[in-house]
C-alpha cells in the first residue's frame, strides 16, 4: 500500500459507515494474522512491565502499532474464551462456557454447534483462504465443532486441549489425520510442537502471498507443562534467583529449572512473532496485513512449576487464570498494520474478545451477524470515525465455583460460588481500585441493583453449562 492509498484508507475510515473502508482503499483484501498465546499473563511482556522475561519482538510490535491497556479475554479459561473470540458472543449467550471433555476418556472438548457462525466461516465466504496452527479445543473431528466445519481450509496441531499439555507429544493432527512425531515420548523428543507451528505458519504465508489469507495462530506457549528446547533454556538458566527443581507435585511434567523454563517458553513465543513479521516484510506483505496478538486468559495459578507470583504475571491485578477478577481476564492486546494503525499508540478503551469478530468484519467489508454481543473497534484502530462504547461487558463462568462479572463504566460487579447456591455481589470501582481490594457494595446499593439487573438480563440458560443459582430453565 503506498502513502496515497494509506491516506485514502484513513479518510474513508472517518465516514459514518466505516464497514468496508479497508477494502475500498486497498488494492486487495487485507491479510489478517491473529496470534493467541495460551495462559500468557497481562504483565508477562516487556511492553506491559515485565522485568525478567525478554520479549523484544512483541515490544517492537507494540511500539510500531497500538497497545491496549484494558482489553479482556472472553473467559478466564481456554475453550469458552476462544468460543467468544470466534463467534462474537459473550459467555452468557455462547455455546461453550467452560472447559469440558465431550466424551469421558476421549479426546476433544464440548463442540461448537452446526449453526454457530464463526469469524472464519464469514471470511471464507468472502474469499479468504483460512488456516490455523496450534490448539483448537472447540470440538473433535467427528463432531459439529471440528475446525474443518467452521471455516478452516487447513488445520495443523492439537484438537484437544488435554493432549496439548505436552509440547513433545507422540502425534498431532493435520486436517484430522494423525501425524506421528517419531522420537517424542510426551516428556522430550526431537519435535517441539511450537516450532512446528511456526514453520507451518511461515510456509502458509509464503504459499498464499498472492491471495488474501486469514491465519489463526492459537499457539500453545506458555501453557504448562514447562518444556522448551535446551538452547532456549540456557538463556535464562541460573539468572532468575533461586530456581529449585519442580518435582511434578502440582501436575504436569517435572522440570529442573522451572522459572528459567517458563521464561524461555515466553521468549520462544516472542521469537516466532518476530519471524512471522520479518517474513511479511520480506514478501512485501507488511502493509497489506493486520497482525493481532493477545492471550486467551490470565496467567496460570502456580501449577505445573509455573511461578506467576515471582514473575508478577498479572502485574498488580487481583486473580489468575480461572478467576473473573481482573488478573484472570485482562490480557495483552497488540494490533499492528503499518500505514493504517498509528504507530506508538496506546488505547485505554475497554473492549473484549466478542468485539474481534465485528471489528474484522469492518476491516474486510462484511456485515457482522445480528445476534452477536460485540462492537467493532475499527474506528479506534485506524484513528478515524466515531467509536461506539459498550454500555457494559459481561462474563459468566460455571467453573471454579461458578462466577459472574460485569463492568459498566468504572464499576465492576463480581459474584463467586454460584454453583454452591450462594449469591453475593461484590462491587469495585476500577478507576480508584484497579486491584479490586475494596468491596464497596454496601455503600452503593443502587449501583449494585442496576448491575444485578444487567447480569440477570445477559444470562441465557444453557443446560450443558448450568449455573443453578441463577438459572431459569427454558420450558419446552
Amino acid at each position: 500500500m503506498n502513502r496515497g492509498l494509506a491516506g485514502a484508507l484513513l479518510a474513508l475510515a472517518g465516514l459514518a459507515n466505516v464497514s468496508g473502508s479497508a477494502v475500498q482503499a486497498c488494492e486487495r483484501l487485507p491479510n489478517i494474522i491473529m496470534i493467541v498465546a495460551d495462559d500468557l499473563g497481562y504483565a508477562e511482556l516487556g511492553c506491559y512491565g515485565q522485568k525478567w522475561i525478554k520479549t523484544p519482538h512483541l515490544d517492537q510490535l507494540a511500539a510500531q502499532g497500538m497497545r491496549w491497556t484494558h482489553f479482556y479475554a472472553g473467559s478466564p479459561v481456554c475453550a469458552p474464551s476462544r468460543c467468544a473470540l470466534l463467534t462474537g458472543k459473550h459467555t452468557g449467550h455462547a455455546t461453550i462456557r467452560n472447559n469440558r471433555q465431550y466424551r469421558p476418556g476421549e479426546e476433544g472438548q464440548f463442540p461448537l454447534r452446526p449453526d454457530d457462525v464463526t469469524l472464519t466461516t464469514l471470511l471464507q465466504k468472502k474469499g479468504y483462504v483460512t488456516a490455523a496452527m496450534g490448539k483448537w479445543g472447540l470440538g473433535n473431528w467427528d463432531t459439529s465443532g471440528s475446525p474443518l466445519k467452521h471455516g478452516f481450509d487447513y488445520f495443523f496441531g492439537y484438537n484437544c486441549q488435554v493432549h496439548a499439555h505436552s509440547h513433545y507429544p507422540t502425534y498431532i493432527y493435520r486436517n484430522g489425520q494423525k501425524l506421528e512425531l517419531p522420537g517424542n515420548d510426551g516428556k522430550t523428543g526431537r519435535h517441539y510442537t511450537h516450532d512446528l507451528f511456526e514453520a507451518e505458519a511461515l510456509a502458509f504465508v509464503e504459499k498464499n502471498k498472492d491471495r488474501p489469507f486469514f491465519l489463526y495462530l492459537p499457539f500453545t506457549l506458555p501453557h504448562v507443562a514447562i518444556q522448551v528446547p535446551e538452547e532456549a533454556l540456557e538463556e535464562y538458566r541460573g539468572k532468575l534467583g533461586d530456581d529449585p527443581p519442580y518435582d511434578g507435585g502440582k501436575g504436569y511434567q517435572p522440570h529442573p529449572a522451572p522459572r528459567a523454563g517458563y521464561a524461555a517458553m515466553v521468549s520462544r513465543l516472542d521469537r516466532s512473532v518476530g519471524r512471522i513479521v520479518a517474513r511479511l516484510r520480506q514478501l512485501g506483505l507488511d502493509k497489506h496485513t493486520l497482525v493481532i496478538f493477545t492471550s486467551d486468559n490470565g496467567p496460570t495459578h502456580n501449577v505445573g512449576g509455573a511461578d506467576s507470583t515471582f514473575f508478577q504475571s498479572a502485574g498488580k491485578l487481583r486473580g489468575l487464570k480461572g478467576s473473573l477478577y481482573e488478573g484472570g481476564i485482562r490480557v495483552p492486546f497488540i494490533a499492528w498494520w503499518p500505514g493504517v494503525i498509528p504507530a506508538g499508540t496506546t488505547c485505554s478503551h475497554r473492549f473484549y474478545f466478542p468485539d474481534v469478530l465485528p471489528t474484522l468484519c469492518d476491516v474486510v467489508g462484511l456485515p457482522p451477524p445480528v445476534d452477536i454481543d460485540g462492537l467493532s473497534f475499527w474506528p479506534t484502530l485506524c484513528g478515524r470515525g466515531t467509536q461506539k462504547q459498550h454500555e457494559f461487558l459481561y462474563w459468566e463462568f460455571p467453573g471454579y465455583g461458578g462466577q459472574q462479572a460485569i463492568i459498566a463504566g468504572s464499576w465492576k460487579a463480581v459474584r463467586q460460588n454460584l454453583s454452591k447456591g450462594k449469591i453475593r455481589t461484590e462491587l469495585y470501582h476500577l478507576e480508584m481500585d484497579e486491584a479490586e481490594q475494596y468491596d464497596v457494595a454496601t455503600e452503593h446499593p443502587d449501583i449494585v441493583a442496576r448491575l444485578e439487573r444487567l447480569m440477570q438480563q445477559q444470562h441465557r440458560y444453557n443446560p450443558d453449562f448450568p449455573l443453578p443459582a441463577i438459572d431459569t430453565p427454558v420450558k419446552k
